[in-house]
């Protein structure tokens, strides 16, 4: 019998609940478990749901640079005495906010990250089961594109869009190397920050849900249901993606959700979880 699937979140803010109301509540917590007050067209849309045995380990940190990644949370991860079914990975914006507004210092940074992702992901793999996956996150601009860093109450820098986008670049080709797979955290942000309203705001839970941001660069509550979507979105096959406007794109039909493990068959289908006897969890997710 498979193990039960355990779900581990590395890397930076974007995963954590420290901004987004409180505990459960950020990106990585919503797509092991949703909260369904906030989201209601996610019930049952959650890793819990697919496999109610899964297990979940929040190892991402407040803060967290590659250094951290590399020195500090996979020694934890090391630690576990289980073996993740999932890994997602959120790392490298705080890295290049140390560069923020040098360019060439920007760019440096960028060949660091690459060189400490390309060491972490096969270490990371090498404590996975055996059908364990690696998710690799983009890093969000709160900007928008527009590169306007005065209305963030930053200072200016021109080359500052084209600098994340080097940094996203890496990301995606590392993980590309290395057999991860890569969350578009970026491109589903994209909208959500200076042009939805004040990223600066300290509101983790705006009356405003198409604003993202809190803190200037971190993810609010609304914010970490699209953290959220990027990750859900991998797990499932493209052609089941469907756009229902901004806070509905990329969510899976209840038919159908894939489990850490093995895949939970479309209503109308024998399930295969067990002998042919749907199991709770498949019970649960609408099967």
């Amino acid at each position: 019998m498979a193990s039960p699937a355990h779900y581990v979140a590395l890397g930076d803010s974007i995963s954590i609940d420290d901004y987004s109301g409180g505990p459960g509540r950020g990106g990585a917590g919503l797509l092991f478990s949703n909260r369904d007050d906030d989201f209601p067209e996610w019930r049952g849309r959650d890793l819990l749901t697919a496999d109610r045995d899964t297990t979940f380990s929040l190892l991402a940190t407040d803060g967290a640079t590659t250094r951290t990644l590399c020195d500090t949370q996979l020694p934890k991860l090391a630690a576990l005495r289980v073996r993740p079914t999932l890994v997602t990975v959120t790392i490298g914006g705080n890295d290049l906010l140390g560069a923020y507004g040098d360019t060439e210092a920007g760019r440096d940074v960028i060949v660091r990250v690459q060189s400490a992702l390309a060491r972490a992901l096969p270490e990371i793999a090498g404590f996975l089961a055996p059908s364990g996956r690696i998710v690799v996150g983009t890093v969000y601009d709160p900007s928008d594109g527009t590169g306007d860093a005065v209305r963030l109450g930053l200072p200016s820098w021109p080359d500052g869009v084209a600098v994340i986008k080097e940094l996203n670049d890496g990301l995606r080709g590392v993980a590309d190397r290395h057999g991860a797979t890569v969350a578009e955290i970026a491109e589903h942000f994209r909208g959500h920050g200076l042009l939805a309203g004040d990223p600066v705001g300290r509101e983790p839970r705006p009356a405003e849900r198409g604003l993202w941001f809190c803190n200037l660069i971190e993810p609010n509550a609304w914010g970490a249901g699209g953290v959220r979507e990027a990750f859900w979105a991998r797990f499932i096959p493209s052609d089941l993606a469907r756009d229902d406007g901004p806070s509905r794109r990329n969510v899976p039909p209840r038919s159908r959700i894939m489990r850490l493990g093995h895949e939970v068959v479309p209503v109308g289908s024998v399930c295969r979880c067990r002998g042919g006897r749907p199991t709770p969890a498949c019970v649960g997710a609408g099967i």
